[in-house]
C-alpha cells in the first residue's frame, strides 16, 4: 500500500490577510482534515513536526521510503503585488515523471473545487528545496494566495472539500479505491487452512504484500466490493472479504 510523507508548512510567519491566522495553521488544518481520510482510503502517511524547518522535513522525508512527498503552502505575491494574485500551482522536478503525474492528478481534482479554475495549473521547478531535494517524487502545492482577500477567504471556508480533493486525486494516482470516511470493526481470518494473501489493491492479480494465518486479528477499515480494506499491525491491505468474520 502507497505510503506518502505529508509536509504542511511550518511558516508560522506567513500571516493571512484581514487576520485571518497563518500559512502553517491553515496548512496544518488541512494535514488534519486529510488524515482521517488518507486512512479511510489505506494510505499511509509519515507527517512533518510543525515546530521544525523544512530542511528537517527534507531530511526526515529522504531517511524513509516514500510513494510521494506531498507538501502543502499557500502562496505570497512579490513585492509590491500584495493581493493582486490568485490561483493554484502544483510544483514538482522537470526530471521526475512521476511528480509531474501527481502533479496533474492533485492540480486537476482542486480544478473541480476552485472558483476560477483556469487559474490551475502545474509547474516544473529546480529551486524549491521540497521538490528538488527529497528522494521521492514530489509535489509542493500552493493551494492559493493568502494575501488576496478572495483566495484567504477561500482556502480558510474550504479545508474539507480541499483535503477530500487531495486524497481522492492520491487515490487516483496510487490506483486504489477512494472512501472519504470509515467505520473501523475488529476482524478475524478465517481459514480451514493455508494462508490470506494480503493485496495493495483489490486485485488478485498483484503481487501480494503479505500473508495471514487462521485467527489473526485484523481491524476492518472499508469495504469494496467482495474485498475488505484491513489494517494488520502497522500494515493495511487488501484482502477477500469472504475469509475475514466481523464482530
Amino acid at each position: 500500500m502507497p505510503i506518502i510523507f505529508l509536509s504542511p508548512s511550518t511558516q508560522e510567519y506567513n500571516a493571512y490577510v484581514n487576520d485571518l491566522g497563518t500559512e502553517e495553521e491553515w496548512m496544518n488544518h488541512l494535514a488534519d482534515a486529510m488524515e482521517p481520510i488518507l486512512f479511510a482510503s489505506g494510505i499511509q502517511y509519515t507527517r512533518n513536526d510543525r515546530d521544525q524547518t523544512a530542511a528537517a522535513a527534507i531530511r526526515a522525508s529522504n531517511a524513509g521510503n516514500y510513494d510521494l512527498h506531498l507538501a502543502l503552502h499557500s502562496n505570497a505575491s512579490g513585492e509590491g503585488q500584495a493581493g493582486q494574485n490568485q490561483g493554484i500551482i502544483a510544483f514538482y522536478f522537470p526530471g521526475s515523471a512521476r511528480g509531474m503525474r501527481a502533479a496533474q492528478f492533485l492540480a486537476n481534482g482542486l480544478k473541480a473545487i476552485y472558483p476560477q479554475p483556469n487559474l490551475v495549473r502545474t509547474e516544473p521547478t529546480t529551486t524549491i528545496g521540497e521538490v528538488r531535494r527529497v528522494r521521492a517524487p514530489a509535489v509542493l502545492l500552493e493551494l492559493g494566495f493568502h494575501d488576496n482577500e478572495e483566495d484567504a477567504q477561500w482556502i480558510v471556508s474550504h479545508i474539507q472539500a480541499m483535503a477530500a480533493s487531495l486524497v481522492l486525486s492520491l487515490t487516483e494516482y496510487f490506483g486504489i479505491p477512494f472512501f472519504p470516511s470509515s467505520t473501523p470493526m475488529p476482524g478475524e481470518v478465517r481459514l480451514d487452512l493455508g494462508v490470506l494473501d494480503v493485496y495493495p489493491r483489490p486485485d488478485v492479480d498483484a503481487t501480494p504484500i503479505a500473508q495471514l494465518y487462521d485467527g489473526a486479528q485484523v481491524t476492518v477499515i472499508n469495504e469494496y466490493a467482495d474485498w475488505y480494506l484491513i489494517q494488520f499491525g502497522d500494515q493495511v491491505g487488501y484482502v477477500a472479504a469472504e475469509f475475514i468474520a466481523v464482530e
